[in-house]
């Protein structure tokens, strides 16, 4: 094959986990709204270098701009070369993308080509990965789904973490989206991904799946957080078999104070977040958890929580939206241990 190799997405695909390295040669804003999973950023262009560049090119002409951007562009691959590959082997394989497999990772891939490395190039770049991705989650592949359910703070995101350990397939949405799922699900220091960088991570993960074993996924509602579940996968988990687990509210409690502690630190995060459900539950009791929060009764309040918002709202949807809820195999836990969850989970994926 001539290398540097110009080929589309669908031909690279049965091979993508073959590359060495994926480099992105787009900007680090570009690359941080999304990117091949596993990519790394390589920027033939910075921010700053992309907008002066398209600029001239607006304004003044496409000779302008290539004449301005050849240098830039010459000295970002040549510092890539450098440090990020200098100690790479002839055999190295790497791919290549950009916005649209034009300038930019044509230059790249140029360069490294007539370095003597099997460079490939994605022709259509970022643009064709993220249609193939659109398209492949709106006819997700036949999984075996089952769906963990249970009240909140009965452990579905610990069982489902140890399954996890234990070398079963499971579908973390939560872990993906960084959110816990609820109205208290902000996790602190550590912000959302994109709705594109999201949906990267569900594919890359369903692509992966051995159809033959079943996916442990836990009764998400269509959003986790700020974030939208492709509405295929939603519509086969919902439609999937169902695990019921049940843990005992005092135990539920002593989960979601392990779970929430940095609430615990910090009251007043806590009551800001709380003002979200005054339409549902009014100024009043929302005073009163407030008052609760405040002064340190952090208890009580989850347990009010628990029976007074997050119970109800469960058993109002788990029966409408989770299809084969009633026929669920009930996993009782006694306790919060790792031991308790290691049991369970050894019930569901026997060694």
């Amino acid at each position: 094959m001539k290398y540097p190799a110009v080929l589309s997405f669908a031909d690279i695909l049965p091979d993508l986990d073959s590359f060495d390295t994926i480099i992105d040669a787009r900007s680090e804003s570009e690359y941080a709204l999304d990117r091949i999973p596993g990519a790394i950023n390589a920027p033939v262009l910075d921010d700053a270098q992309r907008i002066r560049v398209g600029t001239l090119y607006k304004q003044v002409g496409a000779f302008e701009a290539k004449r301005v951007g050849a240098p830039l562009v010459a000295a970002n691959i040549a510092r890539h070369i450098e440090t990020l590959f200098a100690s790479k082997p002839r055999e190295w394989k790497p791919l290549v993308y950009c916005w649209r497999g034009g300038n930019r990772s044509g230059s790249m891939a140029h360069i490294l080509a007539k370095i003597g490395w099997p460079v490939v190039q994605l022709d259509g770049g970022y643009k064709a990965y993220r249609a193939h991705v659109a398209s492949a989650l709106e006819n997700p592949p036949e999984l075996d789904f089952r769906v963990v359910c249970g009240t909140t703070g009965s452990g579905k995101s610990r069982l489902l973490e140890t399954l996890d350990r234990m070398g079963a397939q499971v579908l973390d949405l939560e872990k993906l989206a960084a959110h816990r799922g609820s109205v208290l699900g902000h996790l602190p220091d550590e912000p959302q991904p994109t709705q594109k960088m999201f949906e990267s991570q569900i594919w890359h993960q369903l692509r992966h799946y051995d159809p033959s074993r079943p996916v442990f996924v836990e009764s998400e509602s269509k959003k986790v957080g700020n974030l939208r579940v492709p509405d295929a996968v939603m519509k086969r988990m919902r439609a999937s078999p169902c695990i019921s687990l049940s843990l005992s509210r005092e135990n539920r409690v002593r989960l979601l104070m392990e779970d929430y502690e940095h609430f615990c630190k910090d009251p007043a995060a806590l009551t800001g977040q709380l003002d979200h459900l005054v339409q549902l539950h009014g100024h009043e009791k929302i005073k009163a958890w407030h008052e609760m929060a405040n002064n340190g009764a952090m208890a009580d309040l989850v347990d009010q929580l628990l029976v007074e918002h997050y119970d109800p709202a469960y058993l109002r949807s788990i029966d409408r939206n989770f299809v084969q809820f009633p026929k669920a195999e009930v996993l009782e836990l006694g306790d919060i241990a790792a031991s308790d969850f290691e049991a369970a989970a050894r019930r569901l994926h026997p060694a």
